[in-house]
């Protein structure tokens, strides 16, 4: 590291966790981000504060007015802009030595696993179950870690998977049953909600890139922001898991 990145990241350095050593691996890190709404915003812009070397965002959406009250990285004056473009000015902004690369359409299962390939953590920042289990089918087909999370109305939930002997996948723990009825578009989300998990996700792809703390592996952290409460619970592989488990039989 130069002179000015020692002083940028300071406060991170000196975390005993972090130090330079935990620094640089960010600065030659890469992370893939599916999702530039609630919950990517908040992600990206702290991967991005934190030093992280090179950041791929995905959405194929254009900034709308009702988007503003909750995903941070877009402004009044982006309205009807990709998403993506926005976001990346935004980024840019915030450190201009984060590289970031755009992908302003739905990636196709090929598309997907490639970019999933060239990350060093996977953080799925999208709104629908669609997307969540063909990421996780990518992550675990690539061997890569994943950060998860979702949010609605008051109530948020993170989750780390990097499936292996011991530890589950996305799709032990969510059947593919179909959409639920509930989304933020017709039950509504509180704007601060999607921030902390956001923010979360970012912490944990952090820890993870590090090797710093524990990341929430084979764990899903439940926020009810309406009492302020925690909740923490054990994830069990599922055995019948036509995922983690029929990529286990090929290895």
């Amino acid at each position: 590291m130069n002179d000015n990145q020692l002083l940028h990241y300071s406060r991170q350095i000196l975390l005993p966790e972090i130090d330079t050593g935990g620094q640089e691996k960010l600065l030659s890190s890469s992370a893939l981000i599916i999702g530039m709404g609630g919950l990517g915003s908040p992600a990206a812009m702290y991967l991005a504060a934190a030093g992280v070397g090179r950041l791929t965002i995905v959405d194929h959406d254009e900034v709308e007015l009702s988007n503003l009250q909750r995903q941070i990285v877009h402004l009044v004056e982006n309205i009807g802009q990709a998403k993506v473009d926005s976001a990346a000015q935004t980024l840019a902004q915030l450190n201009p030595e984060c590289g970031v690369s755009t992908i302003g359409h739905k990636l196709d299962e090929t598309e997907l696993n490639e970019q999933i390939a060239r990350a060093d953590v996977v953080l799925d920042c999208s709104d629908n179950f669609a997307t969540r289990f063909a990421v996780n089918r990518a992550c675990v087909a690539q061997n890569k870690p994943l950060v998860s999370g979702a949010a609605i109305r008051w109530e948020g939930q993170v989750a780390v998977f990097h499936a292996t002997e011991d530890t589950p996948c996305y799709r032990c723990l969510y059947g593919e049953s179909g959409e639920p009825e509930d989304t933020c578009t017709n039950t509504g989300v509180l704007a601060p909600v999607v921030g902390i998990i956001g923010s979360i996700q970012a912490t944990e792809a952090i820890k993870v890139l590090t090797g710093a703390g524990q990341p929430l592996l084979g764990k899903l952290l439940i926020m009810d922001a309406l009492t302020m409460q925690w909740r923490s619970m054990k994830l069990k592989k599922d055995p019948t898991c036509p995922v983690c488990m029929a990529q286990e039989g090929t290895e």
